[in-house]
């Protein structure tokens, strides 16, 4: 892929190397770039950039999925289905967020850490019997979102099960079949629809529960984008705290082994790492997130024309070293100069931001008190990835004490 002046652009596909060692370009004014399938889109890198168009009203997703925008359509995956509450903008946005909001306030979250302390706790005395070397993504990094969304949401047994099949359909990186995707996100909406279904007639305390109580509030939410959004929800909520997990370990065990200690002796330090690594290490190889100019707009002295799709790189505005001064590596401890871009920015913030923080935080700190001598198993260089549309992590992680 190129800019149309011919230059290598940042969109292009980066190698499958660790996600921490992806190499960014300087961010610059905004710029146009050719996209995969031959359109032009803006690329827009540096921070302040960044965060006016995804707080900008003007720059919205739902206009992506007009039948004549190619840059989106005719991909099987739930990452592009216009219901979901992400690629919903204005009022229709706002219903979907409301149901949600109050759920995911950091006093809510701060009431559920006994319980995920419970689990991380309860996954490190299994950990503690297994053969070594022992995998780290079959005992810990996803068992332990997995556990934490079931419970939320109040899933059983055979849904834990089938999460992953969906999720890694749900995510697809292209290489399943159309047909495979398109029956599997088949089951996941009928199973949506069946739990919301099931909530109605027996509310319970879980957060699919209070979802229904909330959509019955608002005026008229069609019945789609709440499948849409308990299919996001269980899929969501557990794919990128994996995801951030494994990579985070991926790095600090292979190339920090000297933060251990302190990540397992000081729960507030370890906070601190979480901050930045979210900050510094990208869930994936997509280097952007792509919005809808409904308007001329100007960003950084350079008027966006109204029409355009405008692609907003978050690795790059997180590396802007107009706003983030130190090497990015530098200090692990150190808080950030400036709020991250890695779980958005305006009205669409992530709403799991304080839960994921939550659950690596206390993940990291008692995975390094419990472990203090963990260390890698096999060489980093040689990870098996499981990559999916959105997220990129090791498929296993093998670990010895």
């Amino acid at each position: 892929m190129t800019t149309t002046d011919g230059a290598p652009s940042a969109l292009a596909p980066a190698p499958l190397v660790p996600l921490h060692r992806l190499r960014f370009e300087e961010p610059g004014p905004p710029r146009t770039v050719e996209q995969p399938d031959g359109s032009v889109a803006w690329l827009v890198s540096r921070y302040t950039d960044v965060r006016q168009v995804l707080s900008d009203e003007r720059f919205g997703r739902a206009r992506l999925y007009d039948p004549d925008a190619p840059a989106v359509a005719g991909v099987p995956e739930i990452v592009n289905d216009p219901d979901l509450m992400f690629n919903q903008d204005g009022p229709e946005h706002l219903r979907l967020r409301r149901t949600l909001r109050r759920a995911f306030t950091p006093r809510s979250v701060a009431r559920w850490q006994p319980w995920i302390a419970a689990i991380v706790e309860q996954l490190l005395e299994g950990l503690a019997v297994r053969h070594r070397p022992a995998d780290l993504v079959q005992e810990f990094t996803l068992p332990l979102p997995v556990a934490v969304i079931s419970r939320l949401m109040g899933l059983d047994e055979q849904a834990r099960d089938r999460m992953r099949h969906w999720s890694e359909h749900a995510f697809s990186d292209g290489s399943l079949a159309d047909g495979q995707v398109t029956a599997a996100l088949e089951e996941f909406s009928a199973f949506g629809a069946g739990l919301l279904a099931e909530r109605r007639r027996t509310p319970g305390d879980d957060l699919i529960s209070g979802l229904v109580r909330a959509a019955a509030e608002e005026d008229d939410i069609p019945e789609s984008q709440l499948v849409s959004l308990v299919c996001g929800l269980v899929v969501g909520g557990h794919d990128s705290t994996m995801t951030m997990l494994g990579n985070s370990l991926l790095y600090l065990l292979g190339e920090r082994p000297e933060t251990w200690e302190r990540l397992g002796a000081d729960e507030d330090a370890a906070g601190a790492a979480v901050d930045r690594l979210v900050h510094l290490v990208p869930l994936g190889d997509d280097r952007g997130t792509a919005r809808h100019a409904s308007a001329d707009a100007e960003v950084g002295g350079v008027t966006i024309p109204a029409g355009a799709v405008v692609i907003a790189d978050c690795g790059m505005a997180n590396r802007d070293p107009a706003v983030f001064t130190r090497r990015p590596f530098d200090d692990l401890f150190a808080p950030l100069e400036a709020p991250t871009l890695a779980f958005g920015a305006g009205a669409h913030y992530c709403l799991g931001a304080w839960l994921a923080r939550t659950e690596l935080r206390i993940a990291l700190h008692r995975l390094a008190a419990r472990y203090p001598g963990l260390r890698l198993a096999e060489d980093p260089d040689r990870v098996d990835w499981r990559t999916g549309s959105t997220s990129r992590s090791p498929r296993s992680l093998a670990v010895t004490w």
